[in-house]
């Protein structure tokens, strides 16, 4: 896990889907990413079993898969958060970092 989630982009996408689920193009709308890419991304923590994906008609959303995960990845993002001179955490939830 933790190795995937060294890689800033994977860590964004998990941080935005603990927000809640997602298709491809909100997801690279929200962590600022190009589509072939965060579907790539994508790939990885699916294969790794950190995310899911359902179908809804046309649309593949996706959303995490181990609350484990999202308990680390929202603990560290806290902890950033709260260190002086770091952005406040409203604005990493709107940026989905």
């Amino acid at each position: 896990m933790f190795g995937l989630l060294a890689s800033p982009p994977r860590l964004r996408i998990v941080w935005a889907l603990a927000q809640g689920e997602s298709d491809v193009s909100g997801l690279a709308e929200r962590v600022g990413g190009a589509l072939p890419a965060v579907s790539q991304h994508l790939s990885k923590l699916k294969l790794a079993g950190l995310v899911r994906s359902r179908r809804e008609g046309r649309r593949v959303v996706y959303l995490v898969d181990d609350p484990d995960a999202v308990a680390v990845v929202r603990l560290l993002f806290r902890q950033l958060a709260a260190r002086p001179g770091q952005e406040s955490p409203a604005r990493l939830r709107h940026i989905g970092a």
